[in-house]
């Protein structure tokens, strides 16, 4: 059952900005981020349009998985500061008018967390899943207790034990929702959401939200997880927000979130929209997640159609409940430039992106153009693999000119990763300098998506040529065409289209009778009323 009370106002209007805290701004020099370089870069971001920031995991860590194997959920990684500097971070965001969002890891540990340790050496703890035997994708104990535990991704990041949907009598290790391990362990996550949300986060990003309760087929036990939390949330904090990486928005905001994001992972139901957006084969792409040629591709043999159909599917199904947001990118996921794809394709990528009725949500450094950059060595568990390389959408932000762009190539090297070899490589300092830039286009799109807010997440929308271009309407006001092939294209107006005003647009106009596109280009115009 879905929450009766609403997502907050505020988010309906969001622009969400995603940082790698490892690689966007190293205060000290140690060659890694930390809270003191993000929070003295948060102009960057107010000046940008950005209203809130979502933080990959920030929290103690071996950091084997970059910081998603959480050995301490209520202290901070030291590599990045202490509370006093996290709640510092917030309250100079605030000022800002940006709410900031911290990444919970809730469905695994690492297996240095203290409640693992002890789990490992009392056979009458359940607060993960032990079998007495061993059992196919279970691991060894490390400790006294005999038996192996059941991991979540990679072997160091033991599963939290929240039950199982089906039991069978041959699996003990199969405990309801309700038993004893399960039910402390819903209270934890309760209590971590509680301590971080009094200290001022505005809400959490949910790792891998769809995985906490196991063999549930239909994800009917993890909604009910959900909701119950949500429920607690809508009283004790209504203005925070859960956002989830689902990747199925329909279920994830029936199960309680206030969002969910399309996501690139997955088989043709959950990952082929995004990627049927986006993804160019030359990134981080499994054989097995491939599709024909995207829809912005420079040689226009894509089509948008099933980006289109999953929209519409989930728009029906979370209307007036919760939203999708749209990213750019992630940590796991190739950047928006990246193999073929210059940054002259990347303004018509953001004139969608900043249009279409979902939260757009602009991984760092992809606002100036920044690039995957293919065959980096792993570095904390990002390379999973010959054809997933993490690594090339870690790289440090490209804050000035030059080989360091302000983090420092000294130890620790374990961590360090290079910025961009091209010597022609965006920077955030070149951009702000050049009004033509990437970085001034996309901020103006911001602007443009606030001042009109027909153009925000809840204006409506209809489709008039899904093609190159395409061509679209939002809430009966305003006309959009985006083309993101070399070619450019046309299509014939529509009644009340002559005479439309143009907003912004670069290499779009109206001329005669037709809406005329050249490659690459997009154009936002208001029409007559």
């Amino acid at each position: 059952m879905t929450s009766s009370r609403p997502a907050p106002d505020w988010l309906a209007d969001a622009v969400l900005y995603q940082i790698y805290p490892q690689s966007f701004a190293d205060s000290n020099g140690d060659g890694i981020g930390d809270f003191a370089g993000i929070t003295e870069h948060l102009d960057h971001l107010a000046w940008l349009g950005v209203d809130t920031v979502w933080l990959n995991p920030c929290f103690a860590s071996p950091f084997r998985d970059a910081g998603y194997d959480v050995s301490d959920y209520l202290t901070p990684a030291p590599r990045y500061g202490r509370t006093e500097d996290l709640v510092a971070l917030v309250e100079a965001a605030r000022r800002r008018g940006i709410r900031v969002l911290l990444d919970l890891v809730a469905g695994h540990t690492s297996d240095r967390h203290p409640w693992f340790l002890a789990s490992a050496e009392d056979p009458s703890d359940h607060r993960y899943i032990w079998s007495d035997r061993q059992v196919d994708g279970f691991v060894a104990s490390p400790g006294s207790r005999p038996g192996w535990y059941r991991p979540n991704f990679f072997d160091c990041q033991p599963a939290l034990n929240f039950g199982y949907a089906r039991s069978r009598s041959e699996e003990p290790w199969r405990q309801p929702v309700d038993a004893e391990g399960p039910l402390a362990n819903r209270a934890a996550l309760r209590g971590i959401m509680a301590h971080w949300l009094g200290l001022g986060v505005a809400g959490f990003r949910v790792d891998m939200a769809y995985s906490l309760v196991k063999d549930d087929p239909e994800k009917a036990e993890t909604a009910r997880l959900w909701t119950e939390l949500r429920a607690w949330l809508d009283r004790a904090h209504p203005e925070a927000v859960l956002l989830a990486e689902w990747g199925e928005p329909a279920a994830a905001v029936a199960a309680g979130f206030h969002a969910d994001f399309f996501l690139h992972f997955g088989g043709a139901d959950h990952g082929l929209p995004l990627r049927s957006l986006w993804n160019n084969g030359g990134g981080t792409v499994e054989e097995f997640w491939q599709q024909g040629p995207c829809f912005f591709d420079a040689e226009g043999l894509g089509t948008p159609q099933p980006f289109l159909d999953a929209w519409r599917s989930a728009a029906e199904l979370t209307g007036g409940s919760g939203h999708i947001v749209l990213p750019t990118a992630n940590h796991d996921f190739s950047r928006l430039a990246t193999g073929p794809r210059g940054e002259e394709q990347l303004a018509a990528a953001f004139a969608f992106l900043l249009t279409w009725p979902t939260l757009p949500a602009v991984y760092y450094g992809d606002e100036i153009g920044m690039r995957y950059l293919p065959g980096l060595p792993d570095v904390e568990g990002s390379v999973l693999g010959p054809r997933y390389n993490r690594a090339g959408s870690r790289t440090p932000m490209q804050w000035t000119p030059g080989p360091g762009a302000g983090f420092s190539t000294a130890p620790p090297e374990r961590f360090y990763l290079p910025v961009d070899p091209d010597p022609r490589r965006p920077d955030v300092l070149s951009q702000r300098a050049d009004p033509t830039s990437l970085l001034h286009t996309v901020r103006r799109l911001i602007a443009l998506r606030r001042a009109h807010p027909g153009l925000g997440s809840s204006g409506g929308l209809e489709v008039h040529n899904a093609g190159y271009p395409l061509v679209y309407t939002r809430a009966g006001r305003y006309l959009v065409v985006v083309n993101p092939r070399r070619e450019p294209g046309a299509v014939r107006l529509a009644d009340g289209w002559a005479g439309a005003r143009p907003l912004e647009a670069q290499g779009a106009r109206l001329v005669g009778g037709e809406l005329r596109a050249d490659g690459f280009s997009y154009g936002v115009f208001e029409l007559r009323s």
